[in-house]
């Protein structure tokens, strides 16, 4: 690693289950792969760990429980021991909690361990998704925070109305953010994926080819600059 070069720790949030964190999880998980990144996944959602099942013998991986202190205090000394690794982050549906309380222990350290943070917070078109954002940015002061629409939801920025017409997005703007559209992935396909818990790069060799065809478009489309190619570096 280039000593000025500042390695990142990508923390997907959303806190509410079913957004499509674990997706977005694995998709950036993907997208370091395929450059050659050295990866540490870390797993919060301990009771429902799916995307550490489906990494753990690829990828160096960790469960943690973020709702409590000595899980920050883990995380920030596993991110530390591993300079060279992008540390990514898959937070639990209650994870507000942990990050209202204890996050300051992350966002104090990162200028020691030469660190950026990096938060993709996934949304669908529901009014508790964003106020469960606006909680998340009174806690967050450090890094770039972005955020994702979930393109299941709904595959234009019109389907996300309250979002694009809410001070939210001018908030998050104005802080350098991009708010980015995650396409949509065949059902077909995502159920293989968490059905086999299957890493997207052994799902690319391992389903049938129709799958397989659908799997490298949605991988074409995810590297675009409006999706988490203007993102992830």
């Amino acid at each position: 690693m280039s000593e000025n070069k500042r390695s990142k720790i990508y923390l997907v949030g959303g806190s509410k289950g079913g957004v499509g964190k674990s997706m977005v999880t694995m998709a950036i998980v993907d997208m370091l792969a395929e450059r050659r990144e050295k990866i540490l996944l870390v797993e919060s959602d301990t009771s429902n760990p799916d995307v550490w099942k489906s990494h753990k013998d690829l990828h160096e991986s960790m469960l943690i429980d973020l709702d409590k202190s000595d899980g920050w205090v883990e995380l920030v000394n596993a991110a530390n021991d591993k300079p060279d690794h992008v540390v990514v982050i898959n937070t639990a549906a209650r994870s507000n909690r942990g990050v209202a309380n204890y996050e300051v222990t992350l966002q104090s350290t990162l200028q020691e361990m030469k660190r950026d943070l990096v938060t993709l917070w996934v949304i669908n078109r529901q009014k508790d998704s964003l106020e469960l954002l606006r909680e998340f940015l009174e806690t967050i002061t450090e890094g770039d925070v972005h955020v994702i629409r979930n393109g299941y939801f709904g595959q234009s920025a019109e389907k996300f109305q309250l979002y694009e017409s809410s001070k939210l997005k001018g908030m998050i703007e104005e802080r350098g953010g991009k708010s980015l559209m995650f396409p949509d992935l065949g059902d077909r396909v995502t159920d293989d994926l968490y059905v086999r818990r299957l890493a997207i790069c052994k799902a690319a060799l391992e389903l049938p080819l129709g799958n397989r065809a659908e799997l490298n478009r949605w991988r074409t489309e995810l590297r675009k600059p409006t999706a988490l190619g203007g993102v992830i570096s």
